[in-house]
């Protein structure tokens, strides 16, 4: 059984033709299935269109949210309903294709735990597409992410998957990712990326900072949780050397060439980077000390 879990925001004209082709291709697959809509505070008539929808549906549930939550929190409320052995990711904005599941069902009947689609001439606008593929380029440098398309939100995978993921705030997006480290096998399939007909875009200049602040959140979670003082350290140790040196060739200016130094403000700065250098070490050693002890206490 599949429980597909759609997240939706102001969605009311793409919300009815969503389900029907859902429903005409699960029927096609002969796939038992559940759909679960999550309404996360819109403020047009989508939460109303939804529960016309679920009048003759059985296998429809609604889950609303008075104001809006995020798409984290709500995928999270999806899951603790979800009734299927799999589960499927999409949006509601129509941009992914139905059409795919059978590529996505394929694929975990082959073996694999998680399958992430990959997109395929896409539908979006130049900057977003720019920082998709930066992101998906630093992840694959930085920590050998075997993904291409790790923003793409169509995903289906085994529940049992969710067991060893804790899902928070926006770290939906590496899910994926987060499951590969887990040692789960993980697979991708080319998706249809569509280009969206009703309503507007949820992607603006704030998400794309946001994003770029949890590429980087990931990045520390999944290399570096298990020794903070590798990325402290190393940052750290460079600021302090770098201090050092500027204050180690002050100090022979001073003694040897007798330099007065209270105006050089290169003095300042070397005092400054070695001193925030050495907090920064400090950080790690207490980021390690805090490892340290939480591995012991559950031992």
């Amino acid at each position: 059984m599949i429980s597909i879990i759609i997240p939706f925001f102001n969605e009311e004209d793409n919300l009815k033709k969503l389900y029907r082709e859902l429903t005409e291709e699960l029927g096609k697959l002969k796939q038992e299935h559940e759909i679960i809509f999550i309404n996360d505070g819109s403020t047009d008539k989508s939460l109303s269109m939804a529960e016309e929808l679920k009048k003759n549906n059985d296998n429809l549930k609604i889950i609303n949210f008075k104001k809006r939550q995020g798409k984290g929190k709500a995928l999270d409320a999806g899951l603790k309903i979800v009734s299927g052995d799999l589960v499927c990711f999409m949006d509601a904005d129509l941009q992914d294709d139905p059409r795919d599941l059978e590529k996505f069902i394929k694929k975990i009947g082959e073996g694999y735990d998680f399958v992430n689609g990959k997109r395929f001439l896409r539908k979006e606008n130049p900057v977003v597409k720019f920082y998709s593929k930066l992101a998906n380029s630093f992840l694959k440098f930085i920590l050998k992410s075997p993904l291409s398309d790790i923003n793409c939100g169509f995903k289906l995978f085994k529940k049992n998957v969710m067991e060893d993921i804790d899902l928070y705030s926006n770290n939906f997006r590496f899910l994926p990712l987060a499951a590969y480290y887990k040692g789960f096998s993980v697979g991708e399939v080319e998706v249809n990326n569509r280009s969206r007909i009703h309503g507007k875009s949820k992607f603006g200049p704030g998400k794309l900072f946001i994003g770029m602040i949890d590429t980087l959140t990931a990045t520390f979670i999944y290399k570096f949780a298990e020794n903070p003082l590798h990325f402290f350290g190393i940052i750290g140790g460079f600021l302090s050397m770098l201090g050092f040196i500027i204050l180690l060739v002050l100090g022979i200016e001073r003694i040897f060439f007798q330099q007065l130094l209270y105006r050089r403000p290169m003095l300042f700065l070397g005092i400054v980077l070695l001193i925030v250098g050495v907090q920064i070490v400090m950080t790690g050693i207490l980021g390690e000390l805090i490892v340290y002890l939480n591995k012991k206490q559950k031992k």
